[in-house]
């Protein structure tokens, strides 16, 4: 995403905002927003107060010489040569990039010339190597990247509570110079996912690479149409950042681009993921352990046509890789909702009870993979649950609950029994039944309500049919009943309809016969000329 210069500028100097608050704000990368502050302010041709008129391109130029993404290159940096670092690299054994680095940012000191830090000097070492060398080959580079993917084979996965089948999706990560893979197991895909897989490949490998190549997926990135400035997922983008790597997106339809990725996940679904098909999970816990098992054997298993496997190789590299940062970077959903009358907010498709006082407030959730955290408006730290594992499940405190909450809000079992009793005895029972199906009866309130709604759509008639039926298959449960009332109240009629809810009725078959005069022109414009007569008549009185 190219910045907007002149908005940095102003944010920066005029509001006082620092540059990670722009780049939050704004959608951009941190580090790139405080790189062009930081030249920005050590540019001697510009300052603030910008000219008038002065462009976004014009600011380039003057901060560097030439405008990012246009094919120019930043005159003010000392451009490394990537020819003769990719002869070492090719000739001379145990090479590796971050020794080259050293010595060019060495050379640059000492003739006092501004340098690529190392990220940038592998990123554009290996865009150098695709530029000039397309077909090819060469040997992996230490240290240098890490190479992420999901695998083409889903494993099924049944839910031991609601029988439901679930999707498991494989996440697949390697160092292409050891060969060294990573995968884990996903139920989900989204984001706060995405990045928790890429912490659990850095923390695998021990360190963090000077590049991560990725798929042009959703998660990782935006808009790649000529991969000279792709635009990032921003979370991941903000990832990159607190590790000190730098996301390269693949090119696209070029799997060679990421090719030990294609070539592991083809390892792995040509090998032991026959072995996973054949087992049944009921949990991703024990889903991973079986793959991390497996996944540890190949890492160890010897290699064809080189000596030693994996493992040794990734001994040696992972002495390279740039040391983890003391704390992941977390993931947040920030989201705000009102606590209900059951004491409980929805946070995605589950319920989290929030301290009495704030009934009725509103409070604001901020959730990571695992945890959701919940706090009032003005910062104060209310509460915090494991995250939800599966839709419809329930986190309640009892500490939370008043003691007298039956009768602390309008939500309670007596109104919710008296409102029942107005629709008949089928109904009472299962709202009866209902309200003592939970540990905590607030967790029942939402059903009851739901059953009780079908009635501005469906008469009493027929909920008190469905409920009568429910009761003789002992299904009385808020699902069955709403899975099943559209067919009773069809099959009563329009006695199985609220009065102001209109039956669907047989369209009206046939037409009108008109005379060929009435659609003339000479009768439209009469019926027109004598409409307007009546409308001035209408106008005048």
């Amino acid at each position: 995403m190219q910045l907007d210069y002149k908005d940095i500028i102003i944010k920066h100097y005029a509001l006082s905002m620092s540059g990670s608050e722009i780049a939050r704000q704004a959608g951009f990368s941190k580090s790139g927003v405080n790189d062009f502050l930081r030249a920005f302010k050590k540019c001697e041709d510009l300052s603030y107060p910008l000219p008038a008129g002065i462009t976004n391109y014009g600011i380039a130029l003057k901060v560097y010489g030439a405008v990012p993404g246009s094919g120019g290159r930043n005159e003010n940096i000392e451009l490394p040569d990537y020819e003769d670092a990719a002869k070492l690299m090719a000739t001379r054994k145990n090479m590796t990039l971050m020794f080259l680095w050293n010595r060019y940012k060495k050379k640059c000191e000492e003739e006092g010339a501004r340098f690529y830090q190392y990220s940038q000097y592998c990123e554009l070492y290996n865009k150098w190597c695709e530029e000039n060398y397309e077909t090819a080959h060469f040997d992996a580079v230490i240290a240098q990247k890490m190479e992420v993917d999901f695998a083409g084979q889903t494993f099924s996965m049944t839910d031991p509570l609601t029988g439901e089948i679930m999707t498991i999706v494989v996440f697949v990560a390697i160092l292409p110079y050891s060969q060294y893979i990573y995968a884990e197991g996903m139920l989900s895909t989204k984001e706060p996912q995405w990045i928790d897989v890429n912490n659990h490949a850095l923390d695998y490998f021990g360190g963090v690479p000077a590049l991560v190549v990725c798929d042009n997926c959703k998660q990782a990135v935006v808009v790649n149409q000529d991969w000279i400035e792709p635009e990032l997922n921003k979370d991941y983008a903000d990832w990159a950042d607190h590790y000190g790597t730098v996301i390269l997106p693949a090119k696209v339809r070029k799997p060679k681009f990421k090719s030990s990725v294609e070539n592991a996940v083809g390892i792995l679904e040509k090998g032991f993921f026959h072995k996973l098909e054949e087992r049944q999970y009921f949990s991703l816990e024990q889903f991973n352990k079986d793959l991390w098992k497996e996944l540890e054997a190949l890492n160890k298993e010897p290699f064809k046509k080189k000596e030693h496997n994996r493992y040794y190789y990734w001994e040696e590299e992972k002495l390279e890789l740039m040391p983890l940062p003391s704390m992941h970077y977390e993931y947040m959903e920030r989201k705000t909702a009102k606590v209900s009358s059951d004491f409980h907010v929805r946070f995605d498709n589950a319920y989290y009870s929030v301290d009495k006082a704030f009934l009725h407030k509103k409070v604001s959730i901020k959730a990571s993979s695992t945890v959701v955290r919940i706090y009032s408006l003005t910062g104060e730290f209310l509460c915090e649950w494991p995250r939800a594992t599966r839709k419809g499940q329930w986190s309640t405190n009892p500490d939370h609950l008043p003691d007298n909450y039956k009768g602390f809000t309008q939500w309670n079992a007596p109104y919710f029994i008296q409102k029942a009793q107005l629709i008949g005895k089928n109904t009472e029972t299962v709202i009866r039944t209902i309200l003592k199906s939970r540990p905590y009866e607030v967790q029942t309130y939402r059903m009851c309500l739901g059953i009780l709604n079908f009635t501005k759509k469906y008469s009493n008639k027929a909920l008190e049919e469905c409920c009568k039926q429910a009761i003789a298959l002992n299904k009385q449960k808020y699902t069955f009943i709403k899975n099943t009332i559209s067919v009773v109240a069809d099959d009563l009629g329009e006695a199985g309809y609220h009065h102001s809810t209109s039956v669907k009725k047989e369209p009206v078959r046939g037409g009108y016969v008109m005379p060929p005069e009435a659609s003339s022109i000479d009768t439209l414009l009469s019926r027109s000329r004598a409409l307007a007569d009546q409308m001035r008549e209408e106008v005048d009185d």
